[in-house]
């Protein structure tokens, strides 16, 4: 089965707009958790201007799924995480300014900061996750830092889904099934929605989880949270 852990950036940006706590990001979160989400999933940045420091740590005390936290493994993320102590920690190579993440890692050449920072998370048995594209050779490499999974990075899947589902999901079939041979756990994220998602699940073999915030969210704006939870579920359920 896989695993769909709710992004809830969105909802610390509204949250942000008009200062106060409205939403309410941590009612949010046993809200998602509620209506059938099996883990959340933030991203803090050093800027914080969607999910604050300060959330990470009232959202541990109250998340009961898992609890993912991404970002790029700076001193003050490398500090927080090891404070929380989340489920699992995802790597992801943005700078400081990015809007959002926009890249993989380099597995090669940031194998050893990768490798010492796995290192880290891994010795507080904290699952390790590296965000990666499609490259063969950065999964290879991946594997030789002793992360437990890879998160594809499925923005090109989602840009060319309509135009060609089998040229756009073949990649990533591929890397699923290097993946595979290597032992390394498989989750994805990136502008998987409820047009694309099913087809991504049908064809990555031991897709372990999703990690699906934006498009949710906007879903929600027309559907409701609880149903669409209830949708993006039913897209990963394959018969």
């Amino acid at each position: 089965m896989t695993k769909l852990s709710v992004n809830i950036n969105k909802i610390a940006t509204i949250r942000n707009a008009r200062g106060g706590n409205m939403p309410n990001l941590v009612q949010v979160a046993i809200d998602c958790e509620r209506f059938g989400a099996q883990g959340i999933t933030v991203h803090p940045r050093p800027d914080e201007r969607h999910i604050r420091y300060s959330d990470v740590f009232e959202l541990k005390e109250i998340v009961t799924t898992e609890f993912n936290i991404e970002g790029y493994p700076s001193k003050s993320f490398i500090d927080l995480v090891k404070a929380v102590k989340p489920d699992q920690v995802t790597l992801v190579p943005d700078p400081p300014e990015a809007i959002t993440s926009n890249a993989g890692w380099d597995t090669k050449k940031n194998k050893d900061f990768l490798t010492k920072v796995v290192s880290e998370f891994k010795s507080l048995r904290i699952r390790t996750s590296i965000f990666v594209d499609t490259e063969l050779i950065n999964i290879e490499n991946a594997l030789d830092t002793q992360t437990d999974r890879i998160e594809l990075y499925t923005e090109s899947y989602a840009k060319f889904f309509e135009k060609n589902q089998q040229n756009a999901i073949k990649p990533f079939v591929d890397a699923a099934i290097k993946a595979n041979e290597l032992g390394l756990g498989i989750n994805a994220g990136h502008d998987l929605s409820l047009e694309n998602l099913k087809y991504f699940k049908e064809n990555i073999p031991n897709l372990l989880e999703v990690s699906i915030g934006h498009a949710l969210i906007c879903d929600a704006l027309y559907f409701g949270l609880e149903n669409v939870i209830q949708m993006y579920l039913k897209q990963l359920t394959v018969h």
